[in-house]
């Protein structure tokens, strides 16, 4: 295999589908630096699927690309308001905090990346009139198609919503980038940029896609399903809840998300670390560094070399089961060798070690606990209440405190002892007089 070969490899392994791949070999040939991006929008919170593509940005790493990730605030605010415009400024903040801190858990060095607010220039004259043009070419179908998978399906669809892949194509112009890096349900927006951005006179762009993770209950992980997901900050009991509450049937290995996450981000953090105790980063000779967390493979004891994930069974049970790769492990799942209580177990213990160091960067971090009070306030939390001061009234003339006292036998009138607000005020005088007054012999 040539050293082009063996890039071309390294950027496309794991991945679910490759549109345009003779774009990134023609790249690669000439001798260029590949430059990909890949955008995440701030909306809910990010989940442990996130794991998937930042993994694999890994990989761009270490064949030498150059990565620049998106915080898309404007498609955030585009997409049936998931987030507010008052929160979005909050939520790219939070989220720039999770992803900065999950590369290091990796490893994966953060100075390699480049991190850009999607607002930065998408509210420049010249994008918004490469907007106008796109409008002014794209037909309604196509746009509401387009977004099918991505835009919240709504019985009465929003404009913005029709915006959303319009914009996200003309992101990889205003990027500079060979390619885009995203999930398989991003297809049909990647196939709307290759048939629209070559319409402007701009170039058409490689596409790559890393397959989904499905939910703890089977389909989509989502943001918007707190059941269906776990949190990155979520605490090592809640992790073992939801994986002992997810669904695994015995012997079913479809729409398994348990099984699924040791496919799609277990074995492959596992492949990462034994890749770099051989020393083999490719280009990215700071990968590895700055690591923090435990960085072996999920792995017990006795494991022979290049396992990549282990599962503890009792010795009655027949002991502790050790793979090579995901094939092995599926094999015994569907053959009933691996029952689903003990895959559990053993996932739920993988995610711990992975969300621990997250964790501890959450609580040592007091600017990260604020931002995120700010961007998810507490829905039920009630209001507090605000004190009223009481605003002094005088009374009218003859009523109140300071009123005369009526004349007795055809005498003057006696006045009114003065009220304390009124002594107050005298000595307030006095002192402004003589701020510094002799004091009595």
């Amino acid at each position: 295999m040539t050293d082009l070969e063996a890039k071309y490899e390294l950027v496309t392994r794991s991945l679910q589908e490759v549109l345009g791949g003779e774009i990134i070999k023609t790249v690669l040939a000439e001798g260029r630096t590949l430059k990909c991006y890949w955008g995440t929008a701030p909306t809910g919170r990010p989940h442990i699927g996130y794991f998937v593509p930042l993994t694999k940005i890994a990989d761009f790493l270490r064949a030498g690309v150059e990565v620049t990730i998106l915080l898309a605030d404007v498609h955030a605010f585009l997409d049936n308001l998931k987030a507010p415009l008052e929160l979005v400024a909050h939520r790219t903040k939070y989220y720039q905090f999770v992803l900065l801190t999950v590369f290091k858990s990796l490893g994966i060095p953060t100075n390699k990346l480049k991190f850009v607010e999607g607002s930065s220039y998408q509210l420049t004259k010249e994008y918004n009139l490469d907007n106008y043009r796109l409008c002014a070419i794209v037909t309604e179908h196509d746009a509401k198609k387009a977004g099918a998978e991505v835009v919240k399906q709504v019985e009465s669809p929003l404009l913005s919503g029709l915006l959303y892949p319009g914009l996200q194509a003309l992101d990889e112009q205003y990027l500079g980038c060979d390619f885009q890096f995203g999930g398989v349900d991003q297809r049909k927006i990647f196939t709307f940029a290759e048939l629209y951005l070559p319409r402007l006179g701009y170039k058409k762009r490689a596409h790559l896609m890393n397959p989904m993770v499905p939910g703890l209950g089977g389909g989509k992980m989502s943001s918007s399903d707190p059941n269906s997901k776990i949190d990155f900050l979520d605490p090592p009991e809640v992790v073992r809840r939801k994986i002992k509450s997810a669904f695994c049937e015995e012997g079913n290995t479809e729409e398994n998300g348990v099984l699924s996450f040791v496919e799609a981000v277990l074995i492959p953090i596992s492949q990462l670390r034994l890749e770099r105790a051989r020393g083999n980063t490719g280009a990215d000779s700071e990968e590895g560094r700055e690591a923090t967390g435990d960085q072996t493979p999920f792995v017990l004891e006795g494991a022979p070399e290049g396992a990549v994930f282990s599962v503890f069974r009792k010795e009655e049970y027949g002991g502790k089961l050790h793979y090579k790769d995901f094939g092995e492990l599926k094999k015994d799942f569907a053959e009933r060798k691996l029952h689903p209580k003990d895959l559990k177990t053993a996932v739920a213990d993988a995610i711990v070690r992975l969300l621990t160091p997250i964790r501890e960067a959450f609580e040592k971090s007091e600017e990260w606990r604020t931002v995120e009070k700010l961007a998810y306030p507490d829905p039920n939390a009630k209001p507090e209440k605000v004190k009223k001061v009481k605003k002094y009234v005088p009374p009218p003339p003859g009523k109140g405190k300071n009123a005369q006292k009526p004349a007795e036998d055809g005498a003057a009138p006696v006045p009114a002892p003065p009220s304390q607000e009124v002594v107050q005020e005298a000595a307030a005088e006095l002192a402004k007089e003589d701020p510094n007054p002799t004091p009595a012999a």
